[in-house]
């Protein structure tokens, strides 16, 4: 391995044929390059997402009201129903499993036309009613102020807190907005509160930064909403799957409001768990794609590899036969042919690697510069496209393994040729 006279004869033959070795290494080249461009576009997809609800319940779900598709108990299909402060206590009783609920109030319409206004700034925004325990399922953090708390709804304050969006309208850049007052559809509401969300990705019911959310029980009354409830999150206990809960509060909502047991329709439904678990799966195709792709042009360079020794065998029978003749051991033949193979290969895909390495940082780089001028949303879906160095390594290791392969059958041809033969070739 470490003989000079062997290293200098590689090296000499590959001087020698400067532009079939060029091309023959290109191949490995491509493979291990485009290898790990794709991969690490793939993990800055992934990086992406998962950044953008990494901080979500992954064990929460949620329920709401659908139109019933079937006639049941003299009730027509097509039948509009509402869930109630009473479905969420029965929840609260008769399921165990369940670690939070946190029923909500979506103001639709209250967002018609300007529906915000403070002093002579007004925008139209999303309204909705929270419980404190809403912020256990979709954690945020607040620059200004407090969330809203259980004395806030015990007492049905008149306060409120507001996504960044609405801040940025309502308030100058750095003004405290704490202790100020928007009047929300016509009815005053004291801000104790600015909201960051942890997770920008998941808006569930609308978009969080142009939210302004109210204490649920100040918005029932103060909205004329009754014992309203739109929808609601959950969370399952440890150990508990979502789909479980869902299936135990489904009969109770059935019985409460005279749904058919056959029903599917009737109650909406959202599992983020399952929701999960499908991502998983599908950046796990991902990554199979990205390898089976990677793998087989990697094999087509190794092929490729493998002609050209074979035609280097051809072009050295005579000498092959000469130093067989002279004492040379078939070791020592094979030896040569494989380090050659492995070194061709080797310095192909170092060079692929470093490439496809170079050309991530140059578009990590491009994304982050992009996101410092305004040009795409801080919650891109695209970060930190990067490979590790564990796949570095195996890279490297499956560089090594396809250099020995494609050099071991020319080396075995070259073993076969007999002396004398070898030094009649032509």
């Amino acid at each position: 391995m470490f003989d000079k006279d062997r290293w200098q004869e590689i090296f000499n033959a590959i001087k020698k044929n400067k532009l079939r070795s060029v091309l023959t290494a290109f191949g490995v080249f491509w493979a291990i390059f485009m290898l790990i461009v794709m991969t690490g576009s793939g993990n800055g997809l992934k990086n992406g997402v998962y950044e953008g609800v990494k901080d979500f319940a992954t064990n929460s779900g949620f329920m709401w009201a659908e139109n019933t598709t079937i006639a049941y108990e003299g009730f027509k299909r097509g039948r509009h129903w509402q869930i109630n402060n009473d479905d969420i206590e029965a929840i609260r009783d008769q399921v165990p499993e369940v670690e939070v609920i946190s029923p909500r109030l979506n103001g639709w319409n209250l967002r018609s036309g300007e529906n915000i206004v403070r002093g002579k700034r007004s925008g139209a925004f999303n309204v909705m009613g929270d419980y404190p325990s809403y912020r256990e399922i979709d954690p945020c953090s607040m620059p200004y102020g407090r969330y809203i708390n259980d004395e806030d709804i015990k007492l049905k304050r008149k306060v409120c807190i507001i996504g960044e969006k609405v801040y940025e309208v309502m308030f100058d850049e750095g003004e405290d907005p704490v202790g100020e007052y928007l009047r929300v559809n016509g009815v005053y509401f004291m801000v104790v509160g600015v909201f960051k969300s942890n997770n920008p990705k998941i808006n569930i019911g609308s978009n969080k930064k142009e939210t302004v959310y109210l204490p649920f029980t100040a918005m029932q009354q103060t909205f004329n909403y009754g014992d309203q409830v739109h929808y609601f999150g959950l969370i399952a206990k440890k150990g508990v799957k979502v789909q479980t809960v869902i299936d135990k509060i489904s009969p109770i909502l059935q019985s409460n409001h005279k749904l058919s047991p056959d029903d599917k329709e009737a109650i909406g439904k959202f599992d983020l768990e399952n929701q999960i678990k499908t991502m998983n799966f599908i950046f796990l195709g991902i990554d199979i794609l990205i390898w089976v792709v990677g793998i087989g042009t990697l094999i087509a360079g190794a092929v490729g590899i493998s002609n050209i020794m074979l035609v280097i065998v051809k072009e050295r029978t005579k000498e092959i036969g000469i130093q067989r003749a002279i004492g040379a051991r078939p070791a020592m033949i094979v030896g040569q042919l494989l380090t050659e193979s492995v070194f061709l290969t080797t310095i192909a895909g170092f060079i692929g690697l470093a490439f496809g390495t170079v050309v991530l940082y140059l578009v990590d780089m491009a994304v982050d510069a992009s996101r410092a001028a305004g040009n795409v949303e801080d919650e891109t879906f695209f970060l930190n496209p990067e490979v590790g160095l564990p796949l570095a390594i195996a890279a490297l290791m499956m560089l090594i393994l396809v250099g020995l392969i494609a050099g071991l059958i020319p080396a075995m041809k070259a073993i076969k040729i007999k002396p004398i033969e070898a030094l009649r070739h032509e």
